[in-house]
């Protein structure tokens, strides 16, 4: 009931009110009516339009590495680098997607914009996979089907930057923060967005990795290049229905401002009076209160005497900056510890789209009268974030709740933390399994491929825990004019993770290969140690005391 309820219903609202609370306008740019706009009517469309967007990126992604191994002919550790170096620069490219929408275009023109070019990289590589059967037999096509096959990837590594950080910020905005019922709502909003993105990547797990395998790459990318257009067209047709946020300016440029100012400031000394001599705009809205962290940042907001006799209203900025300013670059860095302990969580995820897979390659892989591709195992790390996320969302959030007194059950931290712990039995298991794996190759015999489910699964509730939580924090915690920016930092987590798995394999591959040696991932795993690898990932958690 309480799903329907979510997922249909209508939310309790404030009848004293016509409009929201929060500042937000509709289409016209008129304040925005609490029955016809917002809520769940329009989340609809936005995760009708990230529904589509996962299909694609995970129709790519978790089939990648068999692309550039048996298309491209690509080493082991070159395919497992390109691909961690593709999946890090998908969730790098939100930064800029962020800075735009919170800057100059708002979430809705930044997403329109990036969806177009993602379905202009998706025709690209349609293009590359058909590019074999298009041109003539006699006329070599492996560096122009490179190129092209690269061409795609990073222009829908660009187009995916403007939408991860933007869709899930508009439908956060769409629940007025300022209702109590609403702002609840809100936290069920990034459980069933992470859910119908699993969705999607279990449709493209299962169908469009089978259709790549047996039938064609051109047509393995064809059906999700024609599915971005589709979600295009959903997303626009509930421009009516949108709460919009009002841009704030450049984000970046008042953090900057902080920054010199600070800095032109340091012989000034702070008043003892917290409200003296700090300088504030008159606004209520933009009045924020101060915090005794980071209080070398408070000398920005000194209000220095004028030389020339100017007003304070004409002060500049770069030498005197406000508290909220000021307190907006402060949560920033508060979030930044929280971000770096995360950087090991996303570098073992992105063992699905590299080494598991490569590991399934070498394992037998036939299930019954049926054979499995070793990429369409990731399903049940799918298939585990479908199951859990309810169960999480209407089962254990109530019952903790019970303990805890929270909304949301567990804190944001304690949710994180819970998602690292579980990622360090991930990564024991895929050990145990390759040692096992290794045994029974110097015996001549195979493991089966369906030994590896355990670790999908497990990772796949990590994710429950680690990824959606990351979201809600990051957006949760930024300051109000930053939120597409926060959502980008959450993304830029994923990417980070991503691009230290490239850094540590070609460390690993480098430093285990010396003089010879197979290292521990050749292109015959059978020669090297791939559980090595894993345990070091396993133990590689400084940060997991700390949660």
């Amino acid at each position: 009931r309480q799903l329907l309820k979510l997922l249909f219903g209508t939310v309790r609202q404030d009848e004293g009110s016509e409009h929201t609370s929060d500042g937000t306008v509709d289409i016209n740019k008129q304040p925005a009516i609490r029955r016809t706009t917002g809520n769940w009517r329009a989340c609809y469309f936005i995760l009708g339009a990230e529904f589509t967007e996962g299909i694609c990126f995970f129709g790519i992604q978790k089939n990648l590495v068999t692309y550039l191994t048996s298309v491209l002919h690509e080493s082991n550790v070159d395919a497992a680098r390109n691909v961690s170096t593709w999946i890090g620069s998908c969730f790098f490219t939100p930064l800029i997607g962020a800075f735009l929408a919170d800057t100059y275009w708002g979430r809705y023109r930044a997403i329109v914009v990036f969806l177009s070019v993602y379905t202009v990289g998706m025709l690209v590589m349609t293009l590359s996979a058909s590019l074999p059967v298009l041109m003539p037999s006699n006329l070599s096509t492996s560096e122009i089907q490179r190129a092209m096959v690269y061409l795609g990837l990073y222009l829908v590594a660009l187009g995916t930057g403007g939408i991860k950080p933007c869709t899930s910020a508009l439908g956060a905005d769409q629940f007025d923060t300022a209702d109590p019922v609403e702002r609840v709502t809100k936290g069920s909003f990034f459980n069933w967005y992470y859910f119908l993105v699993n969705v999607g990547s279990l449709l493209s797990t299962t169908v469009l990795v089978w259709v790549q395998d047996n039938v064609g790459w051109g047509l393995g990318y064809a059906i999700p290049m024609v599915l971005m257009g589709f979600g295009l067209v959903v997303f626009v047709s509930g421009r009516k229905v949108y709460r919009y946020k009002k841009l704030g300016g450049s984000p970046l440029k008042r953090l900057s401002q902080v920054v010199v100012a600070a800095a032109r400031n340091y012989r000034l000394k702070l008043p003892d009076d917290d409200s003296a001599l700090l300088h504030e705009e008159t606004e209520a809205n933009s009045s924020t209160e101060r915090t005794s962290q980071f209080r070398f940042l408070d000398k920005a907001a000194i209000v220095v005497a004028p030389s020339s006799g100017k007003a304070v209203e004409t002060m500049d900025p770069w030498r005197t900056c406000t508290v909220s300013q000021v307190e907006e670059l402060k949560m920033l860095l508060r979030m930044c510890p929280v971000w770096a302990s995360l950087l090991f969580f996303f570098a073992v995820t992105a063992q699905m789209s590299s080494t598991l897979i490569e590991q399934g390659m070498a394992m037998d892989n036939r299930v019954g009268r049926f054979t499995v591709p070793p990429a369409s195992l990731s399903t049940f790390d799918i298939l585990a974030v479908a199951a859990f996320i309810p169960v999480y969302d209407l089962m254990l959030v109530p019952l903790v709740r019970r303990a805890t007194g929270r909304d949301r059950g567990l804190s944001q931290l304690q949710r994180l933390g819970v998602g690292l712990a579980l990622s360090v039995l991930g990564m024991a298991y895929s050990a145990s399994v390759e040692t096992r794996r290794l045994a029974a190759a110097g015996a001549g015999r195979s493991v089966n491929i369906m030994w590896q489910t355990p670790s999908y699964v497990v990772l796949g509730v990590a994710e429950v825990f680690t990824s959606v939580g990351i979201m809600e924090f990051f957006y949760d915690e930024s300051p109000e004019s930053m939120k597409s920016m926060g959502a980008a930092l959450a993304q830029l987590a994923i990417s980070a993770g991503n691009y230290l798995n490239s850094a540590v394999l070609g460390v690993v591959a480098s430093a285990t290969g010396r003089g010879g040696a197979p290292g521990w991932i050749p292109d015959d795993l059978n020669e090297g140690h791939l559980d090595y690898f894993f345990w070091m990932m396993a133990v590689a958690h400084p940060d997991l005391v700390s949660y």
